[in-house]
């Protein structure tokens, strides 16, 4: 007779959980990256208690999010834009002479602070493996122990899953291949000629650093879309809505860069004085030593940096089948944020709000909501 499967010990979740054991709460925030930490604040708000009422996992050892994998030459006189979270302004957190900081080392300061200023209940280094559906409950597998919860607002957004198209002899060239994850320093590119794929802010920002060392070619799938002037809110309501059309309709979600275009800031001018953004169409193939066009044009290159941007991180969801047949995942509720096919399971970080500024109002879209629901469960 095989042996019955024997389930974890469950507990309600403590400080400092044992290897092994399942822990039991309302709400599981997976991710502490801009869009976990605003849900977690707004779980708090709304009288969820930490711990027994709602735990934050976090894969990364420390706090920051993706935020402290970035490359050193980004300071936050580069980066796009830092947003506060809610109730805490960064400002009051980074050092006066911000502008020189590596944003590798401010934001996380500024996360850990706000962590600590608003007590979330963060468990670290904990990666999350698979969430599987229990009837009344969902089981959050991870590597160190597993949690028994109500709901979960998954917040792990993007850099842990990179995106590389595939292209015909990619396995045949000779020089070296890497995408903006792994982007550390242009030095290291000296005397090489380096093919640059992509068009968004990572692309520009990366192309502008290595062309002042070396040689540089800049390729794109679509021609770029340079936007000038201040990209102001009404600007921004409206690339949000059409991202936002797509996920409510199932389909996958636009890059930003493709609704809200790149800005034209004095770097971008610099650059163009420099030479710089002589753009060329994607080519068709890789061959051991560059790449080639469709009408057989071929280029030496030493390196191909893919900035082609990342995925959802959503493997860990696929028992909960939240995607249509298609492949696509319907969202619904206020902001997007609520999965159609089951209401106890919302995405921050995905879709509308892969924004920092986005995650923030979707962070607390989510939590109120998902608690609203709950609430309505446990009442029915």
């Amino acid at each position: 007779m095989a042996n019955a499967r024997r389930e974890p010990h469950e507990v309600a979740a403590d400080a400092d959980p044992p290897p092994g054991v399942r822990l039991k709460t309302d709400v599981v925030v997976i991710g502490a990256g801009q869009a976990g930490l605003s849900a977690a604040y707004h779980l708090k708000r709304l009288g969820v208690p930490a711990v027994r009422g709602f735990v934050v996992l976090d894969q990364s050892p420390s706090p920051g999010g993706a935020w402290q994998f970035r490359w050193p030459s980004l300071t936050l006189s580069t980066v796009n834009r830092i947003h506060d979270l809610p109730g805490m302004s960064f400002a009051g957190v980074a050092p006066t002479n911000a502008s020189e900081v590596q944003a590798a080392v401010a934001v996380p300061e500024y996360f850990a602070a706000y962590e600590r200023r608003f007590e979330l209940p963060v468990y670290r280094p904990v990666h999350v493996t698979v969430v599987c559906d229990r009837g009344d409950r969902l089981v959050v597998e991870a590597d160190r122990f597993s949690v028994s919860a109500r709901g979960i607002i998954n917040a792990i957004g993007t850099w842990e899953t990179p995106y590389i198209p595939d292209y015909p002899g990619a396995e045949l060239f000779r020089g070296r291949q890497l995408h903006t994850k792994e982007y550390r320093t242009a030095d290291e590119f000296r005397g090489q000629h380096v093919v640059i794929v992509g068009g968004g802010i990572s692309a520009i920002q990366l192309l502008d650093e290595i062309s002042r060392v070396t040689t540089t070619t800049w390729v794109t799938r679509r021609p770029p879309e340079f936007r000038s002037g201040p990209f102001d809110e009404e600007a921004g309501r409206a690339a949000v809505k059409l991202v936002e059309e797509r996920v409510r309709r199932g389909l996958p979600p636009l890059s930003v860069v493709s609704v809200t275009g790149l800005p034209v800031t004095p770097r971008v001018e610099a650059m163009r004085a420099r030479g710089v953004l002589k753009r060329l169409p994607m080519f068709s193939d890789i061959v051991a030593d560059g790449v080639r066009w469709a009408d057989g044009t071929v280029m030496r290159a030493d390196v191909i940096l893919w900035c082609t941007g990342f995925r959802s991180a959503l493997d860990h969801l696929a028992p909960l089948s939240l995607r249509e047949p298609d492949g696509g995942i319907v969202m619904t509720g206020r902001l997007a944020t609520q999965v159609a096919r089951d209401p106890r399971v919302h995405l921050v970080g995905y879709g509308p709000s892969a924004s920092t500024i986005g995650a923030n109002r979707a962070g607390s879209a989510a939590a109120t909501e998902l608690m609203t629901f709950l609430t309505g469960a446990a009442g029915s």
